[in-house]
């Protein structure tokens, strides 16, 4: 008789800890100088939407608001099955953050000009959970010369490998 061969399981491969959407803007956009994992404050229907990866971060960004910080513009589609309990679309979300994460991360944003951008959505242990950046727009010129650096290595890569 042929055994069956069983597939060997990978932490990867959890459905309850994937990344569900990254801003591929933001890192082109801004100059990211720091990165904190948050927690947020859902209902049950934008859980929902969130594993089925119906949101969208690209316009979002955070603000710091009586010692709180908020997620503002970020798009969860409503979940049809949720029906007259549905969310509002583009509400303002409360990051969970602990107190002194607030005062070195957040404020530090609102006291230097910095901004905080949303970066990634994922799943951790089937919790949601948002990556949020500290960062430093960036002027033209200064993209320019990032995606210059950026050509310039690959083409050194493919000359190396050629090699």
């Amino acid at each position: 008789m042929a055994r069956s061969k069983k597939k060997k399981e990978s932490k990867t491969e959890d459905p309850n800890s994937r990344t569900v959407t990254r801003n591929r803007k933001a890192r082109h956009e801004y100059e990211v100088l720091d990165e904190v994992d948050c927690g947020v404050q859902l209902y049950g229907s934008e859980v929902k939407s969130i594993r089925n990866s119906k949101i969208s971060i690209e316009e979002s960004f955070a603000r710091v608001l009586d010692g709180e910080v908020w997620l503002v513009n970020s798009d969860i589609a409503e979940y049809p099955q949720a029906s007259v309990f549905n969310h509002e679309r583009r509400r303002k979300r409360k990051l969970l953050l602990h107190k002194r994460e607030i005062r070195k991360f957040a404020e530090a944003g609102e006291q230097k000009g910095l901004t905080l951008v949303p970066l990634a959505v994922f799943l951790h242990r089937g919790f949601v959970k948002i990556k949020l950046g500290l960062c430093r727009g960036r002027q033209l010129h200064d993209k320019r010369e990032k995606l210059k650096k950026q050509t310039d290595r690959r083409e050194m890569e493919v000359a190396l490998k050629r090699r």
